[in-house]
Formats: C-alpha cells, structure tokens, sequence
C-alpha cells in the first residue's frame, strides 16, 4: 500500500474561508452534513460563511475552536472537489480534510504505486497540487482525531496551570533551556521543591492524557 499527502489549490466554499479569514477548517463529511473543526483567532467571520453556504445546526465554542454540524452536506450544493478523481483511481482520501491559507490537504492511499501516480496526475490536470509527502505502509493509521482544549488540559489545580504555563514562558522546555526551576520558582514566590512538584504533577497528566490521541 501506499500513501501521499496531497495539497491542492481549488475555490472550494472551506478553501476560500482559510484563504479570506485567519482560520483553519478540519472536515469530516457524513454526505447528509459536516462536521467542521474551526480554529483561529477570530471566528466570525468564517462562521458566517459556513452558515450562509451550508447552515449550522448545531455549535459548540471553546476559546479559538469551534465545532459544529452542518444543516446540509457542502457536496449538495458543489461539485464533487475530490471523490470522482479518487474513484477512477481507486484510491481513497482518510479524513478529516484539512483546508489551510486557501488550499485543501489531504492524505491518499492506495494499493499499488501506480494509482497513486495517476491519481495525483488526475488532479494536477484541474488544479496545482504539491506532494508534501509520499511513502510505502504497511497498514492505515488514522489521523489524529478531533481534540478539543478540554481534552487536552485535564483537570490541572490552579497551581499546576501556573507551574506549566510559566515554564514554558520562561524557556524551561527550550532547548538548550533557558532557565532553572529555581528560578521559575523565585518567580512564582514559592520554594523550588513546591514548583517541581506542581510542574511534575501537571507534566504526568498532560502526558497520560495526550498520548490517548498520539498513534505509533
């Protein structure tokens, strides 16, 4: 089997969202709807684009993030941007869809190397495609899934937030670092030993709980 990550430039309604607006969009579509993963530094904007072009029926907001379920799948209201190239080569594209700065990326498999080949080309006939990756597997390994903040900061006590968050803001995790936990603890006005403590309760659950997302 194989497998290429491909980025293509086309004027999808999710392409042209990233291309208009600070945003990123991860696509999941159930062919009756989408579920949508926006990210960014202001969301307005893309938000109205989604709901003037496939309407939301449902949303949930979390700081920079927003996931939400369309009223109608974009495929009813758009050509098919990618699945009838994909089928007359038989390959197949693993979600999510990532639309990024204008541009959809996207990861393909295929059987042999040579569907893979002219699949690519399939596309580059239409649309400019660059190849950020292309590479022999073994098996499929899915992508990372849909990880909102929550997920991802579980449960930390005020003081573990603060150890961590002024660690890193303090270089601690550069590399070479760029200072001590005696001095983040001077910092922070409490002993050394009390920081490491919060800074090695608070690295054990972030730990334990992102590793649950990360695929070998």
């Amino acid at each position: 089997m194989y497998e290429a990550t491909l980025r293509i430039d086309h004027d999808s309604p999710y392409a042209a969202i990233t291309r208009e607006n600070d945003a990123q969009v991860e696509l999941w579509c159930n062919r009756y709807c989408d579920l949508l993963h926006l990210t960014g530094t202001d969301l307005e904007p893309s938000l109205a684009e989604v709901s003037d072009e496939v309407g939301v029926k449902d949303i949930v907001h979390k700081d920079q993030e927003v996931v939400l379920i369309t009223d109608s799948c974009l495929l009813d209201s758009c050509d098919d941007l990618l699945e009838e190239y994909l089928q007359e080569n038989n390959c197949l594209s693993l979600p999510p869809l990532t639309y990024d700065h204008g541009t959809l990326l996207t990861r393909v498999v295929s059987l042999t190397e040579a569907e893979l080949t002219a699949v690519y080309q399939a596309i580059n006939r239409d649309h400019y495609v660059d190849v950020e990756s292309k590479h022999e597997i073994e098996s499929v390994v899915p992508d990372m899934p849909l990880l909102m903040l929550d997920s991802a900061l579980p449960n930390l006590s005020d003081g573990q937030t603060q150890a961590i968050f002024t660690a890193i803001d303090e270089g601690y995790y550069e590399i070479p670092r760029e200072t001590t936990t005696a001095d983040v603890a001077e910092q922070l006005n409490i002993s050394r030993r009390t920081f490491e403590e919060h800074l090695r309760r608070a690295e054990n659950k972030l730990v334990k709980n992102i590793t649950e997302y990360i695929t070998t």
